[in-house]
């Protein structure tokens, strides 16, 4: 899904904000229950925060083809560790930590095995499945790569809150960084976006 470039109007804002809080309030009582045991609440926990986990993950990965793979990963740690979940924070900050962690690992992984090909055979392919001539396709191609051109500490927190709608504190603890330091991260990306917007 592309993102719109233009900011909601304030009532849809909060909307969303008030929609996200639900969310989170009723997927950590899912996690909760399926900690507890719960095979129902499992269910609603991976459907709940299942799209949060791929679209984080594939902002920080850099190959799509792991993208389900690792959410997959993501998940599995989870579900293992769910009987330790306490609720302390959200289940959605827990699990985007653990995300984060899993994503980690499969650098490490993927440094570990000797590469075959400088050039992925998946890229020519991939470039012409993509969809053309859709409305707003185009500019949501050159915010994606605008995006991707980000500093990765910067693109991580701007991801965090401004895609996924993670609250600054979270994100904060997600990145083992300050508020203060992922406010301004956050800043500073919205500031090199919009000059690089102006200038495409």
């Amino acid at each position: 899904m592309i993102p719109s470039t233009l900011p909601a109007p304030r009532d849809e804002t909060d909307r969303a904000v008030t929609d996200r809080t639900a969310t989170d309030r009723a997927a950590t009582a899912w996690a909760l229950a399926a900690g507890a045991g719960d095979a129902v609440a499992v269910e609603h926990f991976v459907r709940a925060l299942h799209r949060d986990v791929l679209r984080y993950v594939a902002h920080l990965c850099a190959d799509p083809q792991a993208v389900d793979d690792l959410a997959q990963d993501t998940f599995l740690r989870a579900l293992g560790s769910l009987h330790r979940f306490e609720g302390r924070s959200s289940a959605r900050a827990w699990l985007l930590a653990i995300a984060r962690r899993a994503v980690i690992d499969g650098y490490r992984c993927a440094a570990a095995r000797p590469r075959l090909s400088d050039l992925p055979d998946w890229e020519p392919a991939a470039e012409l499945a993509q969809p053309r001539g859709l409305p707003g396709f185009d500019d949501g191609v050159a915010l994606l790569d605008l995006l991707a051109a980000l500093p990765a500490e910067r693109r991580e927190v701007f991801v965090l809150t401004q895609l996924l709608g993670v609250p600054y504190a979270e994100a904060a603890a997600l990145s083992d960084c300050p508020v203060g330091t992922v406010r301004s991260r956050v800043a500073r990306a919205r500031e090199t976006l919009a000059a690089q917007w102006a200038a495409v």
